[in-house]
């Protein structure tokens, strides 16, 4: 009996385990809806253990801020000390974009630690905007920003009218520096907000099973990216519903874990797809990418390498998938080649390079860049060496003047801005690599030697700003590693390692002092160029300058 009750309490234990590890929902996406295109979600116990707030504010830009008296009371206080806000810094904060019928929006949620400093923060924040209960939630609206919340959680709603690129400057100025108001013609903000609290598990991402695997993986920040939410609308005027770019779009959503650790930044990335073009990505998976062909490179000095193995095969269902065969056909049949010919003419094995970057007499920089693939049928490659020479002839020339050179030996074709390498590449080599160890395996690899890309190009010691930011740039970065393209848990899945130099140090800290010192450098770049253009006869008090007709401003080129 004692043998079965701890039988019976392993099995239970178990069962239990298995179930919450597998369970399609999350707490953390509960606030936020399925529709979301972008969400970030920093993890504050994590990244503030990683950077106390004591640190950060012993950066220049602080003091730099707290020397400033334009600076609002409020913001030098909230800079102090945050949680003066009566936010909890140590929880998470999330923030989410959504593209909808009136435009755009964006949503930032975190906990509160204390309800009444919230209010006074926010009621400052928005000079004195209006306040408004309803039920549990509170509000507090100065268009186009309204914040909501309760006892626990807090919602900012930001309504943007277009779709264009974000200014948070502009958003703030409008909040901070114009009377109050409530809505704009197009957006409910109190309706907006009032559904985010409101909103139903089924329609949130704390059902999405995606967003789950995402969340229970361990990260100090979170990203998802919803290309098919934020593609709606943006092509059916293109396309006029002759392709069938929805089965593109369509459930492609691209997650990310991003992890500051001692001298690295390791970011994990999975894609997902559709149903048809899932079937693709599985059917048509790569192996190991060609080492041979880097080994090949007849150079030692590599800037940046990208890698791939791929099945040609799957080309051609894509573009079924999409509708788009008959049009591509029509336009390959011009260019005097089938798609049957590329894909039969294309092994699978894809090498591009950069490397020997080389100064030139005007100060500039001119690196050796290398394109080459593995051939699959001789003939077939020939058929599209011919097209490629056809279509050229009439601008380029021959071969021999193009400005770029190219070559095949029946195994390998090749392309290059240098003659000498591309004919060097198909000699064959056998290099060996340091970075090949870091990046083999899979279908997909990269890399990028930040050290030797600076220490090839100009040092900018002409100009005092691009000088400091160089020489901060060299100290800072190492090289990068990129890896992937296997199908697993649902997605491809890839990897990038961004190396720092110094080893010992948490990257987060790093890029801390590195952030500060761009930030100082464009500050005073800023302010140069307002003393500049103060300076500037168009610019003066009109009192002082005389009112010149407009052709005689053309002729004396102001």
């Amino acid at each position: 009996m004692q043998l079965n009750i701890k039988t019976s309490a392993a099995l239970l234990f178990i069962g239990i385990v298995f179930f919450t590890s597998c369970t399609k929902s999350n707490k953390q996406g509960r606030m936020i809806p399925n529709e979301a295109g972008v969400v970030i979600i920093l993890n504050g116990q994590s990244l503030t253990n990683k950077l106390p707030w004591d640190e950060i504010k012993q950066n220049a830009v602080f003091a730099k801020m707290n020397a400033d008296t334009s600076v609002p009371a409020y913001v030098k206080m909230i800079a102090d000390n945050p949680e003066k806000a009566g936010i909890d810094i140590k929880n998470d904060v999330d923030v989410f974009m959504i593209k909808d019928t009136s435009g755009m929006y964006i949503g930032i949620e975190g906990l509160i630690k204390d309800m009444d400093k919230f209010r006074l923060f926010n009621l400052d924040l928005t000079k004195n905007g209006f306040e408004s209960e309803k039920g549990s939630i509170k509000t507090i609206t100065s268009y186009p920003v309204i914040v909501g919340y309760n006892k626990e959680r807090f919602v900012y709603i930001i309504d943007k009218h277009n779709t264009g690129p974000i200014n948070f400057k502009t958003m703030t100025d409008t909040i901070t520096d114009k009377t109050p108001k409530m809505n704009s013609p197009s957006r409910d903000l109190a309706g907006t907000c009032e559904s985010i609290f409101n909103l139903s598990e089924k329609n949130s991402l704390g059902s999405n099973e995606e967003f789950t695997s995402l969340i229970n993986k361990k990260a100090d920040i979170y990203c998802w990216f919803n290309v098919e939410q934020l593609s709606k609308g943006s092509l059916g005027g293109v396309t006029g519903g002759l392709l069938n770019m929805d089965k593109m779009y369509e459930g492609n959503v691209t997650t990310a874990t991003v992890n500051f650790d001692n001298g690295k930044i390791n970011v994990d990335l999975t894609s997902y797809a559709g149903k048809e073009m899932t079937a693709i990505w599985k059917k048509y998976e790569g192996s190991a990418f060609n080492q041979d062909m880097v080994k090949m490179l007849p150079s030692k000095e590599v800037a940046a390498l990208f890698a791939l193995n791929f099945k040609p095969e799957g080309i051609r269902e894509m573009v079924k998938t999409m509708g788009m065969e008959g049009i591509l056909n029509l336009g390959l049949a011009f260019a005097g080649f089938t798609m049957d010919d590329f894909i039969k003419a294309n092994k699978g094995d894809i090498l591009f390079a950069v490397t020997d970057i080389k100064m030139k007499p005007d100060s500039s920089s001119k690196p050796d860049i290398l394109l080459a693939a593995s051939v699959g049928d001789k003939d077939a490659m020939n058929v599209l060496i011919k097209a490629g020479k056809k279509m050229s002839s009439d601008k380029l020339g021959d071969s021999a003047q193009l400005p770029i050179s190219y070559n095949t030996n029946g195994k390998y074709f090749v392309m290059s801005n240098s003659k000498e390498k591309a004919d060097k590449f198909l000699e064959g080599g056998n290099n060996s690599f340091d970075f090949l160890s870091k990046i083999s395996g899979k279908p997909f690899g990269g890399f990028v030697d930040f050290q030797y890309i600076l220490k090839a190009i100009p040092d900018g010691a002409s100009d005092s700003s691009k000088k400091v930011v160089y020489d901060a740039s060299l100290k800072m970065w190492d090289n990068l590693y990129y890896k992937g393209g296997n199908y697993s848990d649902g997605g491809l899945s890839q990897t990038i390692e961004i190396n720092l130099m110094d080893k010992n140090t948490n990257s987060l800290k790093q890029l801390n002092q590195y952030g500060a010192i761009l930030a100082l450098l464009a500050e005073e770049k800023k302010r140069k160029n307002e003393v500049r253009n103060a300076s500037m006869p168009n610019n003066r008090n009109d009192s002082m300058i005389p009112v010149k007709p407009v052709h005689h401003i053309h002729k004396t080129g102001h």
